[in-house]
């Protein structure tokens, strides 16, 4: 096998996160998006120490597990890999892929685990509560498109307005936004030029609320500044540029928004300013074009409120799925049954809008949630006041830097970090408290069994673990996992 030939083979399995093995005459080689039982062609791009990574050209013959996918855009858009395949094998290959992750660290432990299979999700379509969209073309001085990259492309953008792993809502207001801003640039990341960059659409499966914010450059586009013929102004308050026909142009996409036939209700559109050259949504300057800048939700019986930039479960009824695993894993840290925990403190770490740790708080005499988003922490303190819950505390800060700070120490501690897992020196923090047990929340089982490692080498065995759909149709996975300290 050498790089730059062009091979057929069979896809023989897919590991996390879509690397396909596939077995040729000449051996094997990973190559993305391939999905089991396909025949494929691809070009081996690297061979290394044995091990070759290929990029597919097409599909010779389709598995024969697959079916007819339900959206037109699969294929081209980046977004989904599964979407061909019914859900119950989707889920057997995650289950697979996370037993096979597990079970390679896990086997090492003395003691005995369990794995509990997977959990699937509630809803399959129409389950996301929140989706980033970016502007662009489709091709090189296209026309505008409006939604996700292209597999595989970096600069080029699918427009998805039949996207399914979104309702209705989210689609007409993508198609409105589309077709209003056509003409209007976009940010090239390249050149640094252009206006457009990502619209932001958020809504609650149970209350029904939708939050749309439209992310733009402060590079005013010539046919928005021609609108209305007037010279720009400075705002007395923030000092800032203003540009009244940017001005009129927003307000008249808003305008056209809230005469949308929509299932859910509006209660925010919002304008945010982002100059920076990353492709990331961030706000140097929000304006409120309408209503307020956040929303409600509701979650086994508690209410959150969520703003923008504030982390919350993209699939709400997969996430109450998740967080009462969370909840019976915890119960065995108090010695069996929630009567073992109320005078317990309990660490949440990576806490977000504070979802686990008011679940947590009827149980425990005092919760202390760390979380490095500031816009996060306080929604979670807006939230507990909301629910009547007073035993939570919430800090915003680095966990790694945090944990020298709290005077508390923790009889229980729940982790719940990133995809990249928790930074090695908090993890090295957490293991120095040797509290009896732990629960571990992960959305990447790879940087998981790559901290498990570490737990077992300090002394922690891993007791059960299970996998909990939250994306059905991606690769995305949750796992959780009880550790104890067997030392004691």
């Amino acid at each position: 096998m050498k790089k730059g030939q062009i091979l057929t083979g069979m896809v023989e399995k897919v590991d996390f996160p879509n690397k396909g093995v596939v077995i040729t005459e000449e051996g094997q080689c990973i190559v993305k998006n391939v999905l089991p039982g396909q025949k494929v062609t691809f070009m081996v791009q690297k061979k290394r120490n044995g091990r070759a990574e290929g990029r597919l050209i097409r599909v010779e013959e389709p598995s024969a597990l697959e079916t007819k996918s339900p959206c037109a855009h699969f294929g081209e858009c980046g977004g989904c890999s599964y979407l061909s395949l019914p859900y119950e094998e989707q889920i057997r290959i995650k289950e697979e892929q996370v037993k096979k992750l597990l079970t390679g660290v896990l086997d090492k432990q003395e003691g005995e685990w369990k794995f509990e299979g997977i959990k699937p999700s509630p809803v399959c379509e129409a389950y996301r509560n929140k989706m980033e969209f970016s502007f662009g073309d489709a091709y090189k001085d296209g026309p505008l498109a409006l939604g996700m990259h292209k597999r595989g492309s970096f600069y080029d953008i699918v427009t998805v307005n039949d996207c399914r792993i979104v309702d209705q809502d989210y689609r007409k207001i993508l198609s409105l936004t589309r077709d209003y801003f056509d003409g209007v640039s976009f940010y090239h990341r390249l050149r640094h030029e252009g206006y457009l960059r990502h619209l932001l659409v958020r809504k609650a499966a149970k209350t029904g609320e939708i939050l749309i914010a439209l992310v733009t450059t402060s590079q005013v586009d010539a046919q928005m500044k021609n609108c209305c013929g007037e010279a720009p102004k400075t705002d007395p308050m923030q000092g800032n540029e203003i540009c009244p026909g940017e001005e009129e142009f927003l307000q008249q996409w808003k305008d056209k928004l809230l005469n949308l036939n929509l299932t859910g209700r509006i209660t925010g559109v919002l304008h945010i300013v982002n100059d920076s050259v990353a492709d990331v949504i961030q706000s140097d300057r929000t304006d409120i074009l309408y209503g307020q800048d956040y929303f409600y939700e509701e979650l086994l019986g508690l209410k959150f409120k969520i703003s923008t930039f504030s982390f919350f479960q993209t699939n709400s009824l997969g996430a109450e799925v998740l967080y009462e695993t969370a909840r019976e894993y915890v119960g065995d840290l108090g010695g069996g049954t929630d009567r073992d925990a109320p005078d317990k403190v309990v660490f949440d770490l990576y806490s977000g809008t504070g979802t686990i740790a008011q679940l947590m708080a009827p149980v425990a005499r005092k919760v202390i949630g760390v979380e490095i988003v500031e816009e996060a922490v306080e929604a979670a303190r807006k939230n507990a006041e909301l629910n009547g819950l007073h035993n939570c505390e919430f800090i915003a800060g680095d966990v790694l830097k945090v944990l020298d700070e709290i005077e508390e120490k923790p009889d229980m501690i729940i982790l719940d970090p990133p995809r990249d897992g928790v930074h090695p020196k908090a993890l090295k923090k957490i293991i120095g408290y040797g509290i009896d047990k732990l629960v571990y929340i992960s959305c990447k089982p790879t940087s998981l069994a790559r901290d498990l490692e570490v737990f077992l080498e300090n002394g922690y065995e891993v007791k059960k673990a299970v996998a909990v759909d939250q994306f059905p149709w991606t690769t995305g996975i949750e796992t959780v996992c009880l550790l104890t300290y067997k030392e004691k």
